[in-house]
């Protein structure tokens, strides 16, 4: 016979049932709750649980009502008890049921709830269902809503606790409140109120959820046949993966798993499906050889960063074989990857993001990035998550929650992360942790099959109290120097600026510092822009450009003069120095394309020269 498990919410209620003469029940209020009974579970909506649960404290007339039906009977019965009931309700109230519901407008139930809540010769227990539809605003009542709740608060004071014959023991016949959150109602009728006991259904945890588990898995193939050892770990398995979901969520994974032929040592499997609604997995159709030989092609990308590119190809590979999380829980929900990439401007931070991008989907612009400066508002958390219900913009949802409902197997790129506001990066330790958020409308997104990149320039500057900025690393540094100046400062921005050290726990090892751009490094990225630049000139114009080295030595020389800008300083150097003029000269010279047979034209550079800031090219 199974075990009856008892929720503590139902405890609670239990234990209050004498001194309490109305409960408002909120939260979780729309689940199916298994009521075990001998050794099969019985899904029940709440009202039903309820009255199973109370028949053991004495009560045996249940009753409900909402503003759309009216009332009905709240309680499971045969034709035969049906009718013992509903003649109970006729007798002693009035009430006639036709075609299980009794019609009456929210004014009228409070006389016949009030006979109820008053009556002495048996326990009842009245449920008001869609409570949070009987106000349009709990702030601003019309004349008969407040009056409405005007009556149920004297009730809640007028009510005495009573006997029955079959059970002496005194209790109250309470009303249940069903609502969604309890500020749906006025706060003046629950706050402080010693008769009224506000209890907040939560979503079932590990304990209630392994039980449950246990009973409906049996109907999915292959759990009698499993070993009990082996049987016992895919259980777990499947309560720890189903952290912070539904009753009814376990059900229809079930439901699944049986649908679509999934067996129960494929139930991870199963779980995961249903998280991410798709049946193909692109993790496990990843071409491990390229991942494998990818180090060249991102070190062609980005120079001068070898411990980076190291650090950041374990990560992926850690994602591709699913260990991420692994040693923290063995089905852990966590993304596939976390980077925080750090260090000086323009030193490859969103290059190495678009690189991984690359190598992960085949497309650099894959992934989906986020400047966090835009994000710098208090209330600029709502562009991600999306509006609560009742405000601006709530119908559109979040801008990071519906891209990841559209694409959940992504590299998300948070840029500039320390300029977005502290209480949007309070919303990254569940993405960190559990892997998922809900958005304004209570629907939940999976980061499960997501990689999280998240770059910053902290560490580079410090700043004093009248907030003037000085440098705290400098390209004279090496790197190991470098590299524990950013991490000290990074760990001080988290842990006593924010007084945030859970987010920096939740990162853990995997921030890499990016070093400066040194000299030599800097000649190899100017030869990779200029290669580049001739490069594209032949493909797309047909014309083969000579650069004579001596001349290709002095741009170069002006190009790297100044670092402060990494990389991308180079770049823009590139253009300013050598790709404008280049530009102007071709233009000048009437040239767009290599002749119409396909033929190749081919110019030299002969002459670079500077007057006056403007540079310039003969060609």
């Amino acid at each position: 016979m199974a075990e009856q498990i008892i929720p503590r919410w139902v405890k609670d209620i239990k234990r209050f049932i004498n001194i309490k003469s109305q409960f408002i029940l909120s939260g979780n209020i729309r689940d199916i709750y298994p009521f075990y009974n001998q050794e099969k579970v019985v899904p029940l909506q709440l009202k039903f649980y309820m009255m199973e649960s109370l028949q053991t404290e004495g009560f045996r007339y249940f009753i409900s009502y909402d503003p759309i039906d009216g009332f009905s009977l709240a309680q499971n019965v045969t034709p035969e008890s049906e009718k013992e009931v509903a003649g109970f309700f006729y007798d002693n109230f009035g009430i006639t049921f036709k075609d299980g519901y009794f019609a009456c407008s929210i004014v009228k139930a409070f006389d016949y709830i009030k006979k109820m809540v008053e009556f002495k010769d048996s326990f009842i227990a009245v449920f008001v269902e869609f409570a949070s539809r009987i106000t349009i605003s709990s702030s601003s009542l019309s004349v008969e809503e407040k009056d409405f709740f005007s009556s149920f608060l004297k009730l809640s004071y007028t009510a005495f606790p009573h006997i029955s014959e079959k059970d002496r023991s005194p209790k109250f016949n309470p009303i249940f409140w069903i609502c969604d959150k309890e500020n749906d109602f006025p706060s003046w009728f629950y706050v402080n109120n010693p008769r009224i006991r506000q209890v907040n259904i939560s979503r079932p945890d590990f304990m209630m959820r392994k039980p449950f588990i246990t009973i409906v898995s049996k109907a999915i193939k292959g759990f009698n046949e499993c070993d009990p050892g082996l049987k016992r770990e895919l259980v777990n398995i499947f309560s720890e993966a189903t952290e912070g979901m539904y009753n009814s969520d376990i059900m229809a994974i079930t439901q699944l798993a049986r649908r679509e032929g999934l067996e129960f040592d494929k139930v991870a499997e199963a779980v995961r499906r249903y998280k991410i609604g798709v049946a193909e997995d692109p993790w496990a159709r990843l071409d491990k050889q390229k991942i494998k030989n990818a180090r060249a092609h991102i070190e062609n990308r980005i120079k001068g960063q070898p411990q980076a590119i190291t650090k950041a190809l374990d990560v992926i590979k850690r994602s591709v074989t699913g260990l991420s999380g692994a040693a923290h829980s063995k089905n852990s929900g966590k993304p596939r990857g976390v980077l925080f990439l750090a260090g000086p401007t323009g030193t490859g931070k969103t290059e190495l993001a678009k690189a991984v991008t690359e190598l992960i989907f085949g497309d650099e612009r894959a992934y989906i990035r986020f400047d966090m400066s835009e994000f710098a508002a208090e209330h600029s958390d709502q562009r991600l998550l999306g509006a609560p219900p009742g405000y601006v913009g709530y119908d559109a949802g979040g801008e990071l929650t519906n891209a990841i409902r559209e694409k959940p197997f992504s590299v998300v790129l948070f840029d500039e992360i320390e300029k977005a506001h502290s209480k949007i990066l309070d919303k990254f330790l569940q993405i960190l942790e559990d892997g998922r958020l809900t958005d304004g409308s209570g629907n939940t997104v999976y980061f499960s099959e997501s990689i999280i990149i998240f770059t910053s320039n902290l560490g580079i500057y410090n700043q004093n109290g009248s907030g003037n900025k000085t440098l705290n690393v400098d390209p004279q540094m090496p790197f190991g120097e470098v590299e524990a100046k950013v991490r000290e400062q990074i760990d001080k921005y988290f842990k006593l600026n924010l007084g945030r050290p859970e987010i920096l726990n939740r990162i853990g090892d995997n921030i890499i510092v990016f070093d400066f751009i040194r000299e030599k490094v800097a000649s190899e990225i100017f030869d990779k822009i200029i290669d580049n630049i001739l490069a594209r000139l032949l493909d797309h114009n047909g014309i083969k450009l000579v650069l004579p080295q001596q001349i290709r030595s002095e741009i170069c020389r002006v190009c790297v003069s100044d670092l402060t800008n990494g990389g991308r300083g180079i770049g823009n150097r590139i253009e300013t120095v050598f790709l404008n003029p280049l530009s102007r000269a071709l233009f000048d010279m009437l040239i767009d394309r290599g002749d119409e047979d396909g033929s190749i034209t081919e110019l030299s550079v002969r002459s670079f020269s500077e007057d006056n800031g403007v540079y310039s090219i003969e060609i």
